[in-house]
Formats: C-alpha cells, sequence, structure tokens
C-alpha cells in the first residue's frame, strides 16, 4: 500500500510493527533521567565537557575505537583533546598516550583507533580536554589463538521516548562481558508523542536534518544507563532503520516523504554521517557510508559478523502491512536485503571461516514467519511481515544453499543468527520448509529438530513495545503454525545474554520489570543452546558467570 497523501501529525507507530500493537494503557510522561553513571558524583566541569560520556568499539586484537564528545564552554573552532590507556583502573600502567582534534565539523566528537594493544586484554582509557579529565572507560581487545569462552549481551531497540534504559544498567553492571553487540534501532526518528510519550524527543520533530540527527544521538548518549553501558564494554553495533528512518530501503523508505522531506540520498547521508560521528563505530568505506558490514575474528571460537540490510543494497518492500503469500513478485530472485557484493562476502566468510561458531549479527528475523502454516517446499501458508527476509525468499534461499552446500562445496554448520527488531524474543530452528515433517524431502522434524540447518535467537527490545500477550496465547498460536520456533514471548523487555564455548552456544533472555520508570529489577526468563555439529535448539539453563572478571571501570 502507498502512503497518504497527507502526513497526520501524530503518528501511532511504525507501519510493519501492527502486529505488535500497543495495549491502550498508555504510559505518563516522565522527567528525564538526572542520574550520573556507574562511579558516583561527577564534578560540574566534567558533567558539562564530557555530558555525553565515553565509549569504545568495534574491537580487534590489537586496537579499539575509543570515543567521545568534547561540549565547549564557547563556540570555537578546533579543541585539542589528549587520551591514554592503561591496564589498570587507577591508570598508573599507561600504555598508550596520544592526542587528537575535534571540531565544529564533526560536532565535536572525538574516534581515536588506539591500536598497538595487546589481544584479549582489558584496558582502561579517559579523555583530556578543556583542562578537564572524562569518565575513565573500560574496554577490551579480541583474542586470538585458542578461546574456550565468549559472553557477550545482545540488545536492540532502545526508544529514548518510551522508557528507560534499564536493560543497559544490567549490562554495565555485569562485569564479566567481553562486548556488547547492538542490531540496530539505536535510537528512533520520531517526534513528540509519535512512538512513545515516557520522555520528550530531541528536537520535538521527527529528525531529518543532519543537524537533527545530531541532536537526537546527543540526547541518547545524555542518558545515565547507556553512559554506563558504553563505559564498561565495548559495543559492535550494526544500524537496522530507525538510525535513518522506519522501513528503510536503498532508494527510500516507508516514512520518508521525497521533497516535504528533502532528498531522500540526502538524508540517507545525513543521518550515517551523524552515525559514524557519535557511535564508537570504523567506517569501512569512507568513500561509501551504506557499505557498513564487517566482520570481527574471536580467535578460534567464533567468527562474528555484522550485515547491513538497509540501505546499501535492499530492495523496496512489496507491502507495508498485512499477510501474504510467497507467489508472484515476491518469487523474484533478484529482489533481496544484502546486494551481490554483500551476499559473496557473506558466502566467503562463512566457508572459509577457521572458527567454531558463525554468528550473524543482523536487523530483521530470517525464520520463516506465518500466520496460517501450510507444508509446502516453495513456502505455503501466510506471512506476516513483508520487512524481515519472509518478503525476499529468493535471497534467503541463497543463504541457505550456503548453509546446505552442494556437491563441489561443503555446507557450513555451526551458524548461529542473532536478530533484534520485532520487540520480542524468538527462538527457532531455521529450515527451509518448517511446515513439512519428511525430512526427506527437505521437511523438518519438529520433535527431533531433524532438518535444520542453523539456529536464530531473537532478542527482545530495550524498551520499544511489543504485543500485549498476557496469557501467551497469541505466542502459542504463533507456535502452533510455526512448529521450527521454540520459545516464543511477545511482551517482555530486556537483553539476551549469549554465552559460546567450543561445546554449545547458549542463548538467555533476561528482562526487566518495566521501563516506564527507573528500576533495578531484572529477572532470568529462559534459556536454549545449540550444541556444537547438531544445528538445531534444545532447553538450556542459566549460564554461570566468569570467576574474577576485570574491575569494572571506577
Amino acid at each position: 500500500m502507498g502512503r497518504p497523501l497527507v502526513k497526520p501529525p501524530v503518528r501511532k507507530g511504525p507501519n510493519r510493527r501492527q502486529f505488535f500493537r500497543q495495549s491502550g494503557s498508555g504510559t505518563a510522561a516522565l522527567a528525564a533521567s538526572t542520574l550520573m553513571p556507574l562511579g558516583g558524583a561527577m564534578a560540574s566541569a566534567v558533567a558539562n565537557v564530557f555530558q555525553h560520556g565515553v565509549a569504545s568499539g568495534d574491537p580487534l586484537s590489537d586496537r579499539v575505537i575509543l570515543w567521545t564528545r568534547v561540549t565547549p564552554a564557547t563556540a570555537r573552532g578546533a579543541v585539542t583533546v589528549q587520551y591514554l590507556v592503561a591496564r589498570d583502573a587507577a591508570l598508573t600502567q599507561v600504555v598508550l598516550r596520544g592526542s587528537t582534534k575535534t571540531h565544529p565539523d564533526r560536532d565535536y566528537t572525538v574516534k581515536v583507533d588506539a591500536a598497538g594493544l595487546q589481544p584479549g586484554t582489558t584496558y582502561y582509557y579517559q579523555f583530556k580536554a578543556e583542562g578537564v579529565d572524562s569518565p575513565i572507560g573500560r574496554t577490551r581487545t579480541l583474542p586470538v589463538g585458542q578461546v574456550d569462552r565468549l559472553r557477550m549481551a545482545v540488545v536492540s531497540c532502545s526508544n529514548h521516548a518510551y522508557g528507560y534504559f534499564n536493560a543497559y544498567r544490567h549490562i554495565a553492571e555485569r562485569a564479566d562481558l567481553d562486548l556488547v553487540m547492538h542490531l540496530g534501532d539505536y535510537l528512533y526518528e520520531y517526534g513528540i508523542n509519535q512512538y512513545g510519550t515516557a520522555r520528550t524527543p530531541e528536537p520535538a520533530h521527527e529528525m531529518v536534518t543532519l543537524a537533527d540527527y545530531r541532536m537526537r544521538h546527543a540526547q541518547y548518549k545524555r542518558d545515565a544507563d547507556l553512559q554506563a553501558m558504553h563505559r564498561q564494554h565495548p559495543m559492535i553495533a550494526i544500524w537496522d532503520d530507525h538510525e535513518i528512518t522506519n522501513d528503510a530501503w536503498k532508494d527510500g523508505a516507508q516514512n520518508h516523504t521525497e521533497g516535504a522531506e528533502g532528498v531522500w540520498a540526502e538524508r540517507v547521508a545525513q543521518a550515517l554521517k551523524a552515525y559514524y560521528e557519535w557511535m564508537p563505530t570504523r567506517v569501512p568505506d569512507a568513500s561509501d557510508l551504506r557499505k557498513n558490514w564487517r566482520g570481527f575474528r574471536y580467535g578460534d571460537l567464533a567468527e562474528l559478523l555484522m550485515l547491513e540490510e538497509r540501505v546499501s543494497a535492499r530492495s523496496q518492500q512489496l507491502i507495508e502491512s498485512g499477510q501474504f503469500t510467497q507467489t508472484g513478485a515476491f518469487t523474484d530472485a533478484s529482489r533481496g536485503l544484502l546486494g551481490e557484493t554483500q551476499e559473496a562476502w557473506v558466502a566467503s566468510s562463512l566457508r572459509n571461516s577457521k572458527a567454531r561458531w558463525k554468528f550473524l549479527g543482523q536487523g530483521v528475523m530470517f525464520a520463516q514467519l506465518k500466520g496460517v502454516g501450510a507444508a509446502n517446499a516453495a513456502g505455503g501458508g501466510s506471512f506476516l511481515n513483508a520487512d524481515q527476509w519472509d518478503g525476499y525468499q529468493p535471497a534467503r534461499n541463497r543463504i541457505y544453499d550456503i548453509l546446505k552446500g552442494n556437491a563441489t562445496t561443503p555446507g557450513v554448520d555451526n551458524v548461529v543468527v542473532l536478530t533484534g527488531d520485532i520487540h520480542s524474543s524468538w527462538a527457532a530452528d531455521l529450515t527451509q520448509d518448517p511446515n513439512n515433517a519428511d525430512v526427506a524431502s527437505g521437511g523438518y522434524n519438529r520433535v527431533t529438530g531433524e532438518g535444520s540447518r542453523a539456529v536464530e535467537f531473537v532478542g527482545t527490545s530495550v524498551t520499544s513495545p511489543g504485543l500485549n500477550d498476557p496469557q501467551g496465547s497469541t505466542a502459542a498460536f504463533l507456535r502452533s503454525q510455526n512448529p521450527h520456533f521454540k520459545y516464543i514471548d511477545l511482551m517482555r523487555r530486556g537483553y539476551m545474554l549469549i554465552d559460546a564455548t567450543p561445546q554449545r552456544v547458549v542463548g538467555e533472555w533476561w528482562y526487566v520489570d518495566t521501563v516506564a520508570s527507573i528500576s533495578h529489577v531484572q529477572a532470568f526468563g529462559t534459556a536454549f543452546e545449540v550444541q556444537a555439529g547438531t544445528n538445531r535448539l534444545v532447553p538450556s539453563a542459566q549460564t554461570t558467570p566468569r570467576a574474577n572478571p576485570p574491575q569494572l571501570a571506577p
């Protein structure tokens, strides 16, 4: 369906999430959080100059991106910023010192690619500008060689207007994590009362210009809980759509009106310029900011492949809402999310990886999701969301071809897909024909998991709303139509914890009690695991944190 001719002043939420309708209970407007980051009260000068905190990201075995933003007391040109990296939280064992400059052209943000570090090592870092020291941050490089464990938090869909980032605070307090993976919708574009009323967005209107995107990033980075998470852990992040605007594709978006909201190519360029300024992320290709896909090697244990599924090559969604079948244009093999170049990179990376586990970090659900299931190898039944991989089934089949292999090319085992976007929790076996019980003909055995080629863990949102399903009846219905799903929770919000060893990968779901107010309550939900070589999920249990983890930043 097309866009309305007149854009309404208040939006009820993204079209593709109509399936997850709000309960209608409403949320009272709340004042912005005034909590300081972990470590106690800070001097007012520090709070002013470094009011957006510190962060690190895109770790490699010998380097990591260090980030901050300086707020000069008066309007001026370039500002000199010093930095140091040390092995201890007291900053006495300094291993790296340097200085750089920031200026208005990059909105006074600072990014340092701190090189010459040791693999698998925790470091502490600090900036200095305007005669003031920043808060101390903690980060960690990736290991090399034989590795026995990876432990990371996985988050997505953090809508500031919809509530408080309590999940981020709990992640900050987990000292034994190696990193945080953010799977997109780090921030949202909507204006006041358009998608959440708990906190007022800055600017109050939908972000469209470079100044708008910068202001919204700045507001998010002032959040105490977001700052706490960034200060304690390095982040590997990809964008989904809301970092630009809802249901984006390479040449437009559902929430973009050409002309009235500028030129699409310019809007994307402005959104991505602000993104790279404000996120602790390397620029993979300075000549084309849309090419954000990249990989990270975690010793011999894991390969982390981060996919770009929005603005580099995605074909336009065929419908905005409503159920559909795999017929007509949905069978067009030229349509895709990744494009030929990225698909080739994924194929090569998976086939040539020497790591035990291959993680695909990506934005939209890979598993089939049907409102009405039907056994048919061509994709029978009716599907619910044309924005996710269901809307691009031929492209998904090409990924399955990589996993299955052929007479000349071996298949790929031990692939784990990590997904955000859908504001709810899901665990799935990945199979092309989940409603066909005949494994011999390419089907899937829902009891044994036979026929599954990989698994998918879908994390819930940090704040964005799911579906009001207190009795679990909708989740139960969806499982009845989709036998490859082992777990569905449509309501609760929080984060995922992934714990990987050479023998298995465990996915845990952790939930906060509320996002309507600041809260320090979290609860373990459930866990599933995939054992090496099986490519299918089984129930699991809460994992044990590492003993004696490195000290948190003060």
